[in-house]
């Protein structure tokens, strides 16, 4: 059986095409806190409800450079949301690239040959 395909991520990074740093410094958490309420199942209300991320748009620091990750299925949630993401970094000239986050690797233990 064949298995289901993962969602694609885009990656918005946060150096110009022009090499400039992109301001201000809080850009990425302020993007992703506008996109917070757009995630599985809607928006959580009253009790429930909690201060967070949507898990399709998120703040990442990669290689010390601030970045927003975007996965596709925020498509399925909301498609002008996705949008909106997709032409701010084309508006702020700011790189998009493919990939996917690859999860984090356990540590060897210590004495392992393996362990740095």
């Amino acid at each position: 059986m064949a298995e289901p395909l993962k969602a694609r991520q885009f990656f918005i990074h946060g150096v110009t095409v022009h090499g400039k740093t992109f301001r201000p410094s809080d850009w990425a958490e302020r993007l992703c806190g506008v996109m917070s309420p757009y995630r599985p199942g809607g928006i959580a209300t009253g009790r429930d409800a909690f201060i967070g991320y949507s898990p399709y748009v998120r703040p990442e620091t990669i290689g010390g450079v601030k970045c927003v990750v975007v996965d596709e299925r925020l498509k399925d949630v909301e498609l002008m949301a996705f949008n909106f993401v997709m032409n701010f970094a084309r508006d702020n000239e700011l790189p998009v690239m493919e990939g996917c986050v690859l999860p984090d690797t356990p540590k060897a233990p210590a004495g392992s040959p393996l362990a740095g």
